[in-house]
């Protein structure tokens, strides 16, 4: 007989209580789970169940049988809908949660991944705090920096730098940094949802520098910061992803190119369960493809903590 069938109609017996109900959860006769389960002692050699016209109950050794036949049935189940999982397409909306800074570099991407895949729908949401994932219903987020210890799941899926800049205009009334210890003479525009809020780490040919600063600006918006940056306001330090067209036109100045500043890294974050649906595996996969390939290699770089 079926091992397998003979397991089920083993648990549902115990589960529902009766041989009747075993075989009205399975669709079969009473007499087909009979044979099972009859199938199944014989064949261990032991007796699993005490029946009376009434009821049935576990042996001792069936007790523990039952539980392990459970959790084989569980695992069945599981590598069944891993398996199917892995072999269909994905479809569906899948709500996608990232900073403002991030949203131009994964919107290219997005788009991309849905020529590829049409079935599936972006719901993209941005915003500078960490989510609840699980209580606004996000099947995925994007971050970079440190992130809040908690349960999620975590994907490493490429590197970046910030980068020093300011406006020619700020620059002609206040003069030109040469080394990161002038920068605590200048107005410097603060991102204050940052792990570096009020201290910029840079290295260079002469060491490390971590250099407290100081301005009249404290913002959790990096566009906040860009378009202050634009006026001429002070200094900043925000991603590349934000400011390249800016600093091609020349309306941005990148300060002390000779010194590097703090490394930050993009990450992808997904609440923990026992299967990833499968629209979130493979955008995830096709994030670390795109990204670790280098094909968007100038937008690689301009990942920040935000």
């Amino acid at each position: 007989m079926d091992r397998i069938m003979s397991l089920q109609a083993f648990v549902q017996v115990v589960d529902s209580g009766s041989f009747s109900g075993a075989a009205k959860r399975l669709g079969v006769s009473p007499a087909v789970v009979t044979g099972h389960v009859q199938a199944l002692e014989k064949r261990l050699g032991v007796q699993l169940l005490n029946r009376t016209t009434r009821k049935v109950n576990l042996t001792e050794v069936g007790r523990g049988f039952h539980d392990r036949a459970r959790r084989i049935l569980g695992e069945l189940e599981e590598a069944e809908s891993v398996a199917s999982a892995q072999q269909s397409s994905p479809r569906g909306t899948l709500r996608l949660n990232t900073s403002v800074s991030l949203a131009r570099l994964v919107t290219p991407l997005i788009s991309d991944y849905v020529s590829l895949y049409p079935d599936v729908c972006f719901e993209l949401v941005m915003s500078d705090r960490m989510v609840d994932m699980v209580e606004e219903g996000f099947d995925l987020a994007l971050r970079s920096g440190p992130l809040p210890d908690s349960s999620l799941i975590t994907r490493r899926l490429g590197v970046g730098r910030l980068v020093l800049c300011a406006a020619p205009e700020y620059l002609a009334r206040h003069g030109r940094p040469e080394r990161p210890e002038d920068l605590t003479e200048h107005n410097c525009l603060i991102y204050i949802n940052s792990h570096l809020e009020g201290r910029w780490r840079l290295s260079g040919p002469d060491g490390e520098h971590d250099v407290a600063i100081a301005g009249n600006l404290r913002s959790n918006s990096v566009e906040g910061l860009r378009a202050a940056a634009l006026a001429g306001l002070g200094i900043c330090l925000l991603p590349t992803v934000n400011i390249t067209e800016d600093l091609a036109a020349g309306h941005l100045v990148r300060l002390l190119p000779d010194y590097r500043t703090t490394e930050v890294v993009l990450q992808a974050v997904y609440p923990p369960g026992r299967h990833v649906p499968v629209k979130v595996r493979t955008f995830i996969d096709f994030l670390v493809e795109r990204l670790c390939q280098g094909r968007v290699t100038p937008m690689l770089p301009k990942v920040a903590n935000m």
